[in-house]
C-alpha cells in the first residue's frame, strides 16, 4: 500500500502534510541553530564552591 504518491500530494490533505512536514523541519533547524550558537551556561553552587555535602 503506497500512501504517500503524487496523486496523495495533489489533494488539498497531502499539500497539508508537506506543509507540515515543512513547517516541523525549519522548527527543528531553528532550534539546533539556535542551541549550537548559545554559549554554555554553567553556574557554581555555593555548595560547589565551599566543598559542601548534600
Amino acid at each position: 500500500m503506497q500512501m504517500y504518491t503524487a496523486r496523495f500530494f495533489s489533494t488539498k490533505l497531502g499539500r497539508a502534510a508537506l506543509a507540515s512536514i515543512g513547517a516541523m523541519l525549519a522548527l527543528n533547524c531553528f532550534a539546533l541553530t539556535q542551541q549550537i550558537q548559545a554559549a554554555p551556561q554553567v553556574l557554581a553552587s555555593s555548595a560547589a564552591i565551599t566543598g559542601e555535602l548534600a
